[in-house]
């Protein structure tokens, strides 16, 4: 009989049935130890599932927390009214105020702020794009392109260079009139490229750039990099489009360098630069004449003469003064320094010229096509034509504020600064009408009415200045 039939008798009879034989012994503990390591195995399996599961989740978190850019297209616009500054003029009760300030803007809200409405003067609309839109130029361009009916897209990277906040401030104004400002790097090819091919942009007006004389001495790269890197960047993304723009862009008075001549004109050697940001000026026009040549782009540049304004750089002299002379703290003058003055709605009125008299791209060159009658690359000044001393712009704001500047006159030392600029502006005027009309106590009234809301002063409670004069600013005025 067989054996499992002996033992189920067994059992049955309530007899302990035998053991069974060794190698059914053996063989019973080998199948145990195998199915304790089939569970151990499966979970150690299991454990190492959980832990490479954490272990990538923690990965995809910190990439996503410190380069977001790669893992989304969105663009990210200006900060949300909250975060602006109390001292901002009031939001705009629109809703494309909330819509172009939100974090992640669709491609349908860049378009709209592209596409040109109706023009007050009947003509044609264009579009543009306009880096750079969140400084003291690019807001005020931006403002007036969108005022007369024109599309406009902008681009800042709102560097802190100077106060950011600032540079919010602009944005969350352009904001309220229905420009998208979009916070990106002029040095990202691929954002520009985007850009370029989603909306039908005829123009760029290049004035993102690392501006200041004398910070170059303390970061040069940073000029290389937004000056020439920059410029190329927004150079080659306009040239690579099957429907070329047609670039404006801004260099600098700063390029005449130690031209000696006056008033400055734009037939005049620029091969002498007292400064490595006027140094990157003359590279970027030499950069242009290149692509202008090579790709058939319609580029003009234009040489800007010490802008001045509501809204201003506060690392501009006359800004730096105000400030000064309302919290009572000393001034430095250099001895002779006289500027050419310009008015922001007057470099406007320039800036707008130039986008409307640009010719057309025409592309060629090692595009593969064929040149139509390229147009030379434009230069043009835009300048006030009246140099003022520097000592009497102090003057003005002294009478603007109420009171007296501590000064301290000292010789101009070599720090990249120039004696005196003076523009010629007759090319300007034949080409497209330019004459600026603003007198600097006119200019400067504007400002000082803007720099007394934005930033709430009272003038009425500053304290009286002091009488005692400098033994700098006596040997000065003898």
């Amino acid at each position: 009989m067989p054996h499992h039939c002996n033992a189920v008798d067994a059992a049955a009879k309530g007899i302990k049935p035998p053991p069974p034989p060794q190698h059914q012994q053996q063989l019973l503990m080998v199948r145990r130890v195998a199915a304790s390591g089939k569970l151990l195995s499966a979970a150690s399996s299991h454990l190492l599932f959980r832990a490479t599961l954490l272990a990538t989740l923690s990965l995809v978190f910190l990439f996503t927390l410190h380069y977001p850019s790669l893992l989304s297209h969105s663009f990210h616009l200006s900060s949300s009214p909250s975060s602006i500054s109390s001292n901002t003029l009031p939001a705009s009760r629109s809703s494309s105020h909330r819509i172009l300030l939100g974090s992640s803007p669709s491609w349908s809200d860049v378009l709209r702020s592209a596409t040109p409405t109706r023009r007050r003067d009947g003509g044609a609309g264009i579009s543009v794009l306009v880096t750079g839109a969140a400084g003291f130029v690019g807001a005020h361009c931006s403002l007036a392109l969108r005022a007369r009916g024109d599309g406009v897209v902008g681009l800042d990277n709102f560097n802190a260079y100077y106060s950011p906040s600032l540079k919010r401030a602009r944005a969350s104004l352009l904001a309220s009139r229905g420009v998208a400002v979009i916070d990106g790097d002029i040095n990202d090819g691929a954002l520009l490229s985007r850009l370029l091919d989603a909306a039908p942009f005829t123009h760029v007006l290049h004035l993102a750039a690392q501006a200041g004389v004398r910070h170059a001495l303390r970061d040069p790269q940073a000029y290389v990099a937004s000056n020439v890197a920059g410029l190329v960047s927004v150079l080659e993304a306009a040239a690579r489009r099957p429907h070329q723009p047609a670039v404006v862009w801004a260099s600098s008075s700063s390029v005449y360098g130690l031209n000696d001549k006056s008033p400055f004109s734009e037939d005049h050697r620029t091969d002498r630069p007292a400064s490595l940001y006027a140094a990157t000026k003359k590279a970027g026009e030499a950069i242009a004449h290149a692509y202008n040549h090579i790709y058939g782009l319609s580029i003009t540049g234009l040489r800007f003469f010490t802008v001045y304004g509501p809204w201003g750089r506060p690392d501009m002299a006359y800004f730096a003064f105000a400030r000064s002379i309302v919290a009572g703290e000393p001034i430095t003058l250099f001895r002779g320094a006289r500027r050419d003055f310009t008015y922001i709605d007057d470099v406007v009125r320039g800036c707008l010229g130039a986008l409307d008299t640009a010719g057309e791209s025409t592309g060629g060159g090692v595009r593969g096509g064929k040149k139509r009658g390229v147009a030379p690359l434009r230069i043009y000044n835009l300048g006030n034509t009246s140099p003022v001393d520097v000592a009497r712009m102090v003057g003005i704001l002294e009478k603007l504020l109420g009171r007296k500047a501590n000064k301290r006159v000292v010789t101009m030392p070599s720090n990249g600064d120039v004696p005196f600029t003076h523009a010629n502006v007759s090319r300007a005027a034949r080409d497209f009408g330019y004459r600026p009309t603003t007198s600097l106590d006119a200019g400067l009234r504007h400002f000082v009415e803007w720099f007394v809301d934005y930033y709430k002063i009272d003038l009425a409670k500053i304290a009286k200045p002091t009488k005692r004069k400098s033994m700098a600013m006596s040997t000065a005025s003898s």
